[in-house]
């Protein structure tokens, strides 16, 4: 399986994103859409989504994504939520849902900050995208791809795209 990972769109969804995502099968969206419904479609239309709902996120969003997701995927257990903070400063609630579920795999967003780095701790992949959108205080936008094969992630890219490179269109 083929995975783009985004978070923090915060309703942009930008056409170098886009053609960065465009061979994956699947975009995991780790919450702060923005937007609305009508954004959420623009993603969806693109490409099946699994996400959660960030705390930006109205109740549109909400009643269309859970606050966390719990995957299967090629022998792999992955923990998706939007708030998660990072190892050895991990949410309350974050570190919760680590200690029940014991994933593979923890996956968030919120500080638009792009880290992946392996959790000795917990044992686990700790992946966070970064921002794709505008909104913040980020420099660089930021997504992800990878594959999952027999268990494994593999070929993980990172794209950065420029935040003064944005346009007005970028915003729709």
């Amino acid at each position: 399986m083929y995975i783009g990972l985004i978070s923090d769109t915060h309703g942009t969804f930008s056409e170098p994103f886009k053609e960065f995502l465009a061979p994956v099968d699947v975009i995991w969206h780790a919450g702060d859409w923005g937007g609305g419904e009508d954004f959420v479609r623009s993603i969806t239309d693109f490409k099946p989504a699994v996400g959660v709902y960030g705390n930006c996120d109205g109740y549109d969003i909400r009643y269309l994504y859970p606050e966390y997701q719990l995957l299967k995927v090629q022998g792999l257990s992955i923990l998706l939520t939007h708030i998660g903070g990072s190892p050895g400063h991990y949410y309350p609630q974050a570190q919760k849902l680590i200690n029940q579920f014991k994933p593979d795999v923890f996956i968030c967003g919120h500080s638009h900050i792009l880290k992946v780095m392996h959790d000795d701790k917990y044992n686990l992949l700790y992946i966070n995208p970064g921002a794709a959108g505008l909104q913040g205080w980020q420099l660089v936008r930021t997504a992800l791809r990878f594959k999952i094969e027999e268990g494994r992630i593999k070929e993980m890219e990172v794209f950065e795209y420029p935040r003064n490179s944005a346009t007005f269109a970028d915003s729709f």
